[in-house]
Order: structure tokens, then C-alpha cells, then sequence
């Protein structure tokens, strides 16, 4: 059983309220259209997807970025300005991912949405004991990513997630579009069938911000007490959770 409810009111962060908007599809309305994008939409340029998502489902879309690069967040940009930009802040992150995260808000026309968790590093401390991230990541990443993530998408009927198949073994079979039935949500995947170099070129040509932990040897950024550098023949996600049987944070499951 995880720590806390998945249910929550209340969001903090710079982007504000979760916008309102009339028109709401029921989950078999979404899932139908999951369905039927998914199938439609496999093998379609990435930037085609999320102009699908965007013009389908308007202010009830947005994008999720953990802030190693701003790819994600600049191409749906180019289809959908203003788009929202949900960014867990878990108060563990380095240095260098929150100046990704600044510079974004601050250069592409999006609204950067912080989301924190309802505890503080050290309230969670207090409340779970020290270092829960040791003892229990599956837990500290409850608190800290998924419960966050469950409030902040109050309001939405889909989201987006730079979610790529050759990142990982179990990154896979990644759809462009599917529906997620635990949140009753669609998911768009827009650059999942995307190569690291095609990452690489995009954000050549976009001049687009990045993280400066990759030229430091890390092939996946996330928490800094669960991510350390990738060696030569790993994978790009090898580094997070080293110590423990664990590859995912519960985001994406």
C-alpha cells in the first residue's frame, strides 16, 4: 500500500490553477480515442502527434518534462503555444535541472507548471525517517512524483511525455498514443519512436535548452540521490536506481 492517497487538492508552482474547461469526454469516449490514434498515428512524424493531441483536446492537454532537455516541451510549442508544462518538483532534483526548468519558463512560449510534493524533504524525514530514498525509493517516489502527479492532472484529459523506445528494455513497446487506465487519462507519446541522435539533432537546430549533467557522463536525470553516471554499454537509464531492483519511478506504468 503506498503512503498517501492518490487523491489531493492543491497545487503550488508558478503556472497557478488548473485550468477549467466545459467540454469533458468520459474515460470510454477517451479510451476510444486512444484506441483509435494509436493505430492511426503509429509512425507519424512526432510533431503530426502532438498537434493531434493538441488540437483534440485544447486546454484539457499538457505536457509533462522532467527537465532534462526542453525537446518535449519546444515541439508541442510549436503546434499548441501556451501549452501547459507540468514539472514535478520533488525538492531533490540537481542544481542543473531546475536552471533547464528556469530557462524554459523563461524562453518558449509555455506556461512551467512546479508541482510539489505535500511534504517537504524534511517534514517527509520527520514523518518516514531519513533518507527514505534508501530505504524505500518505490515509496519516496510515491510521495514525491506520483502523488504529485495525480493533482496535477486534475483538469486534463490528456497528457504528453517524452517517453522514447530505446531508452530502456522496458520503454520498449512505447504507443504513440494510449489510453492509461489507472488515471482515466490518454498519454501522447509523441517522439517514442525518436533516437537518441534524433534527439540530438533537434536540439541542434532548435538551439533548444538542455542539461549540462549529460556532458557529465549521465544518460537519464532525475533525482540526485538515485541517479549516478552511465558506463560505456549501458543503457540510458542504467543510472537511476543503481542499488536497487527498480527501473521506473511509477509515472509510467
Amino acid at each position: 500500500m503506498s503512503l498517501v492517497s492518490a487523491a489531493g487538492l492543491g497545487l503550488v508552482g508558478p503556472g497557478g490553477p488548473t485550468p477549467a474547461d466545459p467540454v469533458r469526454r468520459s474515460p470510454d469516449e477517451l479510451r476510444a480515442l486512444a484506441e483509435q490514434a494509436g493505430r492511426e498515428l503509429e509512425g507519424a512524424p512526432a510533431l503530426e502527434i502532438a498537434r493531434w493531441a493538441a488540437q483534440t483536446f485544447g486546454d484539457r492537454f499538457c505536457v509533462t518534462s522532467s527537465m532534462a532537455d526542453a525537446v518535449l516541451a519546444h515541439l508541442v510549442s510549436r503546434v499548441a503555444p501556451g501549452v501547459d508544462v507540468v514539472f514535478l518538483d520533488t525538492g531533490l532534483h540537481f542544481p542543473e535541472t531546475l536552471r533547464v526548468r528556469d530557462e524554459v519558463a523563461r524562453t518558449l512560449p509555455v506556461n512551467v507548471r512546479s508541482i510539489r510534493p505535500r511534504l517537504t524533504v524534511g517534514q517527509q524525514d520527520g514523518q518516514y525517517g531519513p533518507r527514505l530514498f534508501n530505504k524505500s525509493p518505490d515509496d519516496c517516489c510515491q510521495l514525491r512524483k506520483v502523488e504529485p502527479l495525480e493533482r496535477a492532472l486534475t483538469g486534463y484529459d490528456a497528457w504528453a511525455a517524452g517517453l522514447r523506445r530505446d531508452e530502456s528494455p522496458t520503454r520498449a513497446n512505447t504507443p504513440v498514443v494510449t489510453f492509461d487506465g489507472r488515471r482515466g487519462k490518454v498519454k501522447v507519446n509523441p517522439i517514442a519512436a525518436w533516437s537518441q541522435g534524433d534527439v540530438d539533432a533537434y536540439i541542434a537546430r532548435w538551439n533548444v535548452p538542455v542539461n549540462e549533467l549529460f556532458k557529465q557522463g549521465y544518460g537519464s536525470i532525475g533525482c540526485w540521490p538515485c541517479t549516478r553516471r552511465t558506463k560505456a554499454g549501458e543503457d540510458a537509464r542504467a543510472g537511476r536506481w543503481a542499488m536497487f531492483e527498480k527501473t521506473e519511478c511509477g509515472l509510467h506504468v
